[in-house]
């Protein structure tokens, strides 16, 4: 089917050559490298490492740049260089609680305690292009305050303590934690196994489902509990020692959205949660993960499945970017036995329509003489 691609090899290594060419840019300027981006392009990077599912800056940035720029393939090729290593252990659950937060904000209280800590945000600027960064211009030190040694209190603890709030996510006690990359995808699915995949999901196709549940396709009624930026510690239970040992920090970004409230005979009335977390800095990920995520919890209280984001296999199904793209873009890969067996049957179909419009006149004719 694909004799064509056989004899293009001369082609393709050209296509190669140009792609590199086109990379590089012009060499009058200084090749970007990978520290640039990994400073000075970090949400770029932490996107890429999000939906790879892979921890590593310096190789999300080295993505980032052989892609030249392209998120998706970025992410493409980071995923695939994950599926290269080697899995010797799982660690466990993290503890958001204890993060080292860098950022903090919620809409729920005004008034909260640790308060509201703004950290480096786009929120409040006033999104005009700024003349001053086509120089590489002095860039003031910014002004930091010392932290607090205590525990920053969740906007979600504080509800749970009147129990104002559904419990965080019970499981079975003998639940065991799925993994995505390892097991084959069913359906009905696990909320452990659904948050693994909206981790990982599209950014932009988690942002236009979170989007629709805010105009009417999905029953949800949101209010940001909290979102919160920083460093969590990631221990790994190793058995020969019969405990959990720290391997190191990364940064993440949880968000807590408290939804519409929902009460029964055996339960009085409570806001419910939806709920996200990913690596780096992306709130906006964040969020709409933990709004598709709310959605996605019909069931669990007996709400009709009416909307799109509320269907747990269209949305885990197309969640995907690396699956869609490679979908989509195999279209470009020659078809050219389908298309002509396509192209004959459409030319006999028309060929046949004209016999049988031609035989249709020759009656009409043949009626009115």
């Amino acid at each position: 089917m694909y004799v064509a691609v056989k004899g293009g090899e001369t082609a393709i290594a050209n296509a190669h050559r140009l792609l590199a060419d086109r990379r590089r840019g012009d060499r009058a300027l200084p090749a970007m490298t990978v520290a640039q981006i990994v400073e000075q392009l970090g949400l770029a990077v932490d996107r890429v490492m999000a939906e790879a599912s892979l921890y590593d800056r310096a190789l999300a940035a080295l993505a980032v740049k052989q892609a030249r720029g392209d998120i998706i393939e970025a992410i493409f090729l980071l995923r695939a260089y994950r599926t290269t290593l080697p899995r010797f252990g799982y660690s466990v659950p993290v503890e958001t609680g204890d993060m080292l937060v860098e950022r903090r904000v919620s809409a729920t209280y005004k008034d909260l305690p640790g308060g509201q800590l703004l950290g480096p945000t786009f929120d409040y600027t006033h999104r005009l292009l700024d003349p001053s960064l086509l120089e590489d211009d002095a860039v003031e030190e910014p002004s930091l305050r010392d932290g607090d040694a205590e525990p920053v209190i969740r906007v979600s603890d504080i509800l749970a303590a009147e129990g104002l709030i559904e419990s965080d996510g019970d499981m079975a006690a003998d639940h065991l934690p799925g993994d995505l990359t390892r097991e084959p995808m069913e359906f009905p699915m696990p909320r452990d196994l659904r948050l693994q995949s909206l981790a990982r999901g599209d950014e932009g196709f988690l942002l236009a489902l979170a989007y629709s549940t805010q105009r009417g396709y999905g029953r949800n009624h949101p209010f940001v509990g909290e979102i919160r930026i920083g460093d969590v510690e990631i221990d790994l239970d190793v058995p020969e020692l019969g405990f959990a040992v720290s391997i190191g920090d990364i940064q993440v970004t949880e968000c807590q959205m408290v939804n519409q409230f929902k009460g029964s005979a055996k339960a009085p009335p409570q806001f419910t949660r939806g709920y996200g977390l990913v690596f780096g800095q992306s709130e906006r990920k964040a969020m709409a993960m933990s709004l598709v995520d709310r959605a996605l919890r019909a069931d669990e209280f007996g709400e009709d499945r009416t909307a799109p984001a509320q269907d747990e296999e269209f949305v885990i199904s197309h969640a995907d970017n690396v699956q869609a793209t490679g979908f989509v873009e195999h279209l470009k890969l020659p078809h050219y036995v389908d298309f002509q067996a396509e192209l004959g049957l459409v030319r006999k179909m028309r060929a046949d329509f004209e016999a049988a419009h031609n035989d249709l006149i020759d009656r009409l004719s043949d009626a009115a003489e």
